[in-house]
């Protein structure tokens, strides 16, 4: 495995390949992440994985210097899973000068849900993967679906921009309880540990409730943030959509999407000062 922090040299490297594969991360990373590159490895002659901690996407009181920067130990496990290339750049080298052009993706997409409670985050997500895709020059790229969002704004980005590059999702990896695997897990303590299953839970819950028929969204909503909110959590949102684009469903239309599996629920809260995000396609 080639560990390169250079544009140039990884520009070089890449040349005689053909089909590139590449999954980007920001570190740090877990069994879910791994699973990305083992699901990447197969569709590419040349494997990619990327590690570079974003800081456009990090609003003034997030996380970003605090971000839990592993990349010797990342290292030895992406080696382990098959990466080829570890392209880890520094700031000064993907942002030479300050990044004033940025991808603004729409707001119908962007500016709900994460985007909502997170302004700008997609406009940070957006950039920097295009610079990413820019450097790397993939034919396909796996992301996520733990992440469902940003998993929808960069396939519509690559879309609208007419790349050659296929976006695959890769599905949630869980604890045995059902918790997603999420780097911010480590914040929690013990006891919030043993709690954060309840999001996904709830999730489920939300979920089976409009398996069984239910058509009242909005109650289902309001029971899954009272729900938390009694076990003291703080949640941003628990709400129903449509997977194609994120809208609220037509609640007239909500038991026959619900058949054709055509909605997903998802949900954002804290727990403590840990903000974990979930979702469950229905």
């Amino acid at each position: 495995m080639r560990i390169i922090h250079t544009i140039a040299e990884l520009r070089a490297y890449l040349t005689p390949f053909k089909r590139k594969a590449f999954v980007p991360t920001m570190g740090n990373l877990h069994e879910g992440h791994l699973a990305l590159v083992r699901q990447a490895k197969p569709l590419s002659d040349v494997l990619v994985v990327s590690i570079f901690v974003n800081r456009l996407q990090f609003l003034p009181n997030e996380d970003f210097d605090t971000y839990p920067r592993t990349f010797d130990t990342d290292c030895l496990a992406l080696k382990a899973a098959g990466c080829d290339v570890v392209f880890a750049p520094s700031e000064q080298e993907l942002y030479p000068t300050p990044q004033t052009f940025k991808i603004h993706p729409p707001a119908a997409l962007a500016d709900i849900l994460e985007g909502h409670f997170r302004p700008g985050f997609f406009v940070g997500v957006s950039t920097v993967v295009m610079k990413l895709f820019a450097c790397v020059l993939p034919r396909v790229a796996v992301f996520g679906q733990k992440d469902y969002q940003q998993l929808m704004v960069i396939r519509e980005m690559v879309q609208q921009f007419a790349l050659p590059i296929d976006i695959m999702g890769g599905a949630t990896l869980r604890y045995a309880d059902g918790l997603a695997l999420s780097s911010r897990n480590q914040y929690l303590t013990p006891d919030q540990r043993s709690e954060a299953v309840q999001l996904s839970l709830t999730l489920n819950v939300m979920a089976q409730a409009l398996r069984m028929g239910a058509t009242d969204v909005s109650a289902l909503e309001h029971q899954a943030m009272t729900t938390l909110s009694e076990r003291g959590w703080k949640p941003d949102y628990m709400v129903v959509r449509y997977r194609s684009d994120l809208q609220i469903p037509a609640p007239d239309a909500v038991a026959a999407l619900a058949k054709k599996q055509s909605l997903v629920v998802l949900g954002a809260a804290k727990l403590g000062h840990t903000r974990l995000i979930d979702n469950v396609e229905v």
